[in-house]
């Protein structure tokens, strides 16, 4: 590949977005690791679990998000816009930064949810074990493992399903959700230019 070439790939995807989305993961990670582990030890072994199952649904519920904003086109939205439905520009955002949103929803809040969701299976395992004072361990682990597993895979794949048919309605009601947030609390998600 030439040198312009190689300018190009750079300026097609924002170098600055991918260092901090990264520092942001990290960040991220850690702190939602840490309420994660702390709550789960502070909670019974129903309370834990139903907060694994949270964590899973968290992880499919952006998973759903980030593949409708990817797969919804413009036009539909523009026509919103022009009756001065406000939602309609945020959506229009949304989808003009497919790219970074995807990436947000689908592999930062996606792994922390997945990576969240192992910690907190297997402090269940502990829990379990102490609670039944188990001599072996092992089989209890894998299981929970296939069970986080199985309930993640199975959740997304139903969800891809759903954002492939039902994208325009997923986008329009996240751009309701954001135009909210940013007329009550005063919180700007996106700039003026959009990013």
């Amino acid at each position: 590949m030439n040198k312009n070439g190689d300018s190009n790939l750079f300026k097609k995807y924002n170098i600055r977005w991918v260092i901090a989305i990264s520092i942001w993961t990290f960040l991220l990670a850690i702190i939602f690791s840490i309420i994660a582990e702390s709550l789960v030890m502070r909670l019974d072994i129903l309370l834990a679990f139903i907060t694994l199952l949270i964590i899973i649904i968290i992880g499919i519920v952006f998973d759903i998000i980030g593949i409708a904003v990817t797969r919804a086109e413009e036009k539909p939205f523009h026509s919103m816009a022009a009756k001065k439905i406000s939602e309609a520009k945020v959506a229009i955002t949304l989808i003009r930064n497919a790219g970074p949103v995807s990436n947000f929803c689908n592999d930062v809040v996606g792994d922390i949810s997945g990576i969240i969701s192992g910690a907190i299976g297997a402090s269940l395992v502990y829990k379990l074990v102490r609670a039944h004072e188990l001599n072996n361990a092992t089989l209890l682990s894998i299981l929970m493992t296939a069970l986080t597993a199985s309930l993640t895979v199975g959740g997304k794949a139903l969800g891809k399903s759903i954002a492939l048919i039902y994208y325009e309605k997923i986008v329009i009601s996240i751009a309701k959700f954001i135009n909210l947030i940013e007329i009550n609390f005063g919180i700007k998600l996106f700039s003026k230019k959009g990013r």
